[in-house]
């Protein structure tokens, strides 16, 4: 869509307000709206001014002002508000240089789509991420000076079985059993249907939806592969569909990792292809129907893992889904089918252009432009230094002797460990200047101050089942 077509929709469908949109650093979308008016041809050139020093992560307080520069390409109308309002994506760029701002999320993904055609290695990057999440009925949470609660419901939820009262009619779905099971059981299949139809009318691609793995309330709505930057988009219009739809139905969405203990965490595993002149260029005659450059992308992913985990898993909450147990992928190996494996190659067609490796670490609680970004950059690392990614680990990785298992690497187990590895590995971000040092500099500080030292510094409830009568 050009910027006069989105004017002419504007007229078309009566919009009053235009709703500009962005990422902040650390992943949060934030918005600020007009009348409709205000967008003119011109507006798309010279922006809207805003307080970039109010943003997270963002600008000092004498370097305040910064431009939103709505990409037409995003428009949609936003179908939660009231008054007709067509939602836009924003870059965000100097008003003095008009250069783009280093910071910006969608900045560094877009300078990664270019760093790949410069390479040669490829012409267009495709991603196609399994996003999970949870939703629940309600929840209640709060750190005080002398108290720390939290509580999630939902009527699924293996704990409401001896619920007694008149609306519990049992069907409440075991621990980690919770896979593909058909209503009444599966309460929300209403609910991802409708997330599913206002995604389709938005124009995200979907692809299916179902119940997830863990008891009470876990879904999952796939989206079909699109290219890095438009995928990063999406992701971030599936989000916002979701939180909505949910509080329609007088629910609450979370994609946060591991709400509930002793069931599955939601993850975002994720599936990348790489393309050169409308073919891809992972298809081969090497395991599993891969080429070599595809091998070599995996070596890149899995040397790299460590480091990519602090952009893909961000949250200190992460790494209560990374642990052995719960089909978390905490094996830095690759296989053909072996889900517990840190990145597997999918066998479900011969068709070379589905083709495609998916690294299943990452959860959706990150932030999609850099954790795509992240990814990309390993992989490019790996084909330009032919990184041999080893032998596939095809047996099942639970029921190996210890000696093997002693010989395999690990997924990092806290935030503050791939806070670490990003730390002494990052070079291969920095290629083509698509991360910038200061960028990977204040990730580091921003995520150690805020998130590492805050869980850190605070008592937790099962602290007090293990040491209070000591």
């Amino acid at each position: 869509m050009t910027p006069r077509q989105v004017l002419d929709m504007v007229k078309r469908e009566k919009i009053r307000y235009i709703d500009c949109r962005f990422m902040d650093f650390p992943g949060m979308w934030q918005h600020t709206t007009y009348p409709a008016s205000e967008l003119t041809l011109e507006t798309f050139k010279t922006g809207f001014g805003f307080d970039g020093s109010s943003i997270r992560g963002w600008q000092a307080i004498n370097e305040t002002d910064m431009l939103l520069i709505p990409v037409a390409k995003t428009a949609k109308i936003d179908p939660f508000l009231d008054h007709p309002t067509l939602s836009i994506i924003c870059d965000i760029k100097d008003p003095i240089t008009h250069k783009e701002y280093s910071r910006d999320p969608r900045s560094i993904a877009r300078k990664a789509e270019k760093y790949l055609i410069k390479t040669g290695i490829g012409d267009k990057a495709c991603f196609a991420p399994e996003i999970e999440f949870f939703v629940f009925d309600n929840v209640w949470y709060d750190q005080t000076v002398n108290e720390a609660t939290y509580r999630v419901d939902s009527s699924e939820g293996l704990w409401n079985r001896g619920r007694q009262t008149p609306t519990n009619l049992g069907g409440q779905l075991p621990l980690n059993e919770g896979y593909f099971p058909t209503p009444p059981m599966d309460r929300g299949a209403n609910l991802r249907s409708e997330m599913a139809d206002v995604m389709l009318k938005m124009g995200l691609p979907v692809e299916c939806h179902h119940h997830e793995v863990a008891t009470g309330g876990q879904a999952e709505i796939d989206l079909r592969y699109q290219s890095l930057l438009d995928m990063a988009d999406s992701c971030m219009y599936y989000k916002h569909v979701v939180k909505n739809v949910a509080a329609r139905f007088g629910k609450v969405a979370t994609f946060m990792p591991k709400p509930l203990f002793m069931a599955n965490g939601s993850g975002m595993h994720t599936h990348l292809s790489l393309w050169k002149k409308n073919k891809p260029i992972f298809a081969g005659r090497h395991y599993a129907g891969l080429s070599q450059l595809g091998l070599y992308a995996i070596g890149g992913i899995l040397k790299h893992t460590p480091a990519l985990l602090a952009f893909t898993n961000p949250t200190t909450n992460s790494y209560k889904r990374l642990v052995p147990g719960y089909e978390a992928p905490v094996n830095l190996v690759y296989s053909s089918r072996n889900r517990s494996a840190a990145i597997r190659v999918p066998t479900y067609q011969s068709n070379p252009n589905t083709k495609r490796i998916e690294f299943r670490c990452p959860d959706s609680s990150c932030n999609p432009y850099l954790a795509f970004t992240g990814i990309l950059m390993a992989a490019i690392d790996g084909i330009k230094n032919k990184i041999d990614p080893g032998n596939p680990m095809d047996q099942n990785l639970s029921d190996l002797d210890p000696a093997t298992e002693a010989s395999i690497e690990a997924t990092p187990r806290l935030l503050s460990d791939a806070l670490n590895a990003l730390e002494q590995d990052h070079e291969f971000l920095l290629q083509g200047n698509v991360f910038t040092k200061d960028v990977i500099h204040f990730w580091i500080k921003y995520k150690r101050e805020n998130e590492v030292l805050a869980l850190q510094t605070r008592p937790h409830p099962y602290e007090f089942c293990m040491y209070f009568d000591i």
